[in-house]
């Protein structure tokens, strides 16, 4: 029984390895979305980026769990599967770090836009007087 244990927690730990790769790739595709200025593509990422952290989330609170049978001695993950999962989780949290970085960058970029359309009042202004009324727009700075 613990052989089999053993067994399903690996294959529960190559899950966590290959979802942790897959939320690399979408941090990496949101960063080019960004980049692209894609907002479908950004927005689908976001979603995906979701659903693969509360898949994470879930698997490893299954992985920390004991077994059931003995939990006073855990069996071990491969240790091949752990050195990939390790490596795995420091790409990630790289590349959590620059995607953060570029999120407020582009935050700050956004509210430093907003505020310079927003000091501008588009007006029509009407011309006077007995000639035809055009209207013609200003700009208050």
């Amino acid at each position: 029984m613990i052989k089999a244990g053993v067994q399903d927690r690996n294959e529960r730990a190559a899950e966590h390895l290959q979802l942790l790769r897959s939320l690399s790739g979408e941090l990496e595709r949101a960063m080019d979305a960004i980049a692209h200025n894609a907002l479908s593509e950004l927005e689908d990422s976001v979603v995906n980026q979701q659903i693969l952290s509360a898949q994470l989330s879930e698997l490893a609170e299954d992985l920390c769990a004991p077994l059931e049978d003995n939990a006073a001695s855990q069996p071990y993950i491969d240790a091949d599967l752990m050195r990939q999962i390790h490596a795995a989780n420091d790409t990630l949290q790289t590349l959590n770090r620059r995607y953060s970085v570029l999120l407020k960058l582009s935050s700050h970029s956004v509210a430093l836009m907003a505020s310079l359309f927003n000091s501008f009042k588009g007006q029509f202004q009407e011309a006077s007087g007995p000639r035809f009324k055009h209207q013609t727009w200003s700009c208050q700075m």
